[in-house]
């Protein structure tokens, strides 16, 4: 299974919840295009909180110096985003992908990071409550299924809105893998447990 995890926009929980689902499926990770932060990258995240034995961690394609949008970070990196330089890893292991940014974040002056995403990809949509978040979550998804594109389930992040979370769930049919809360800290520990609680749904998504 190739689970491909975007959010609705920057900073809404993506890479927690890239390691609560490697850690859960033992999974293999991989971040295609890492736009500034090397020393501290997400997959550097990722994987100091994963303890499991099994995951396996993958190089960028793109390691980007600027912290900012792909396309300018690689411009001022003197490159220019190539999809064709973009090689999935080969594995027999599930793979987690986590994008970046939101699903239309621009590589280049063509493509955008749902052109990453190919069709036997299960999309996870990381959402965080905030004024506008309904909108933009019901963009990333009406865009990723305009692809032709699975949307296999959604994440909440942050403090429980039951309104907001109910609404968008009977809008799309999508269903909710769980949420992850607002946690004083992340640890393997804390992964661990919201690895064992969102397991059997992510494993049934096969």
């Amino acid at each position: 299974m190739k689970l491909f995890i975007t959010g609705i926009s920057t900073d809404v929980g993506k890479t927690i919840a890239s390691a609560i689902i490697t850690e859960a499926l033992e999974a293999d990770y991989w971040k295609p295009v890492q736009a500034g932060e090397l020393e501290n990258s997400d997959s550097h995240k990722v994987k100091s909180l994963v303890s499991n034995q099994k995951s396996q961690f993958y190089p960028n394609s793109y390691a980007l110096q600027t912290p900012a949008s792909p396309h300018l970070a690689a411009e001022l990196d003197g490159i220019k985003i190539n999809l064709k330089q973009i090689n999935e890893p080969q594995t027999d292991n599930h793979l987690v992908i986590e994008g970046a940014g939101g699903i239309l974040v621009p590589l280049n002056e063509k493509d955008c990071i749902i052109d990453l995403i190919r069709p036997e990809y299960k999309v996870i949509v990381v959402s965080r409550h905030y004024l506008g978040s309904i909108n933009h979550t019901l963009l990333t998804i009406e865009a990723i299924r305009n692809r032709g594109l699975t949307v296999a389930g959604i994440l909440f992040s942050g403090n429980e809105n039951k309104s907001t979370e109910e609404l968008i769930l009977n809008k799309t049919g999508i269903q909710c893998i769980g949420r992850i809360e607002e946690e004083p800290y992340f640890d393997p520990n804390v992964i661990r447990e919201y690895a064992d609680l969102f397991r059997e749904k992510l494993l049934k998504l096969q």
